[in-house]
């Protein structure tokens, strides 16, 4: 199994970490794995113009992050 060292980590962040690790019941370096195993083993996002059925058609030549973006914007 490997080992990683992590330098010049401020110590605001492990005072963040150790704060985590306590409210999960965890050591501080249970946490890290545990954040960098939910970082890494995300399935990757399936683009919108891929998915079947959901009427494509209509988002053909629209850029869908551009689209959310107004749609959340025009909530204020």
């Amino acid at each position: 199994m490997a080992t990683l060292n992590v330098k010049n980590l401020s110590d605001a962040l492990y005072r963040k970490l150790q704060k985590c690790a306590r409210q999960q019941h965890r050591s501080v370096a249970q946490e890290v794995k545990h954040i960098l195993s939910e970082a890494l083993d995300r399935p990757e996002p399936v683009p919108i113009m891929s998915l079947e059925g959901l009427g494509k058609e209509i988002w053909k030549g629209v850029d869908a992050a551009e689209y959310v973006e107004k749609e959340r914007r025009s909530w204020d």
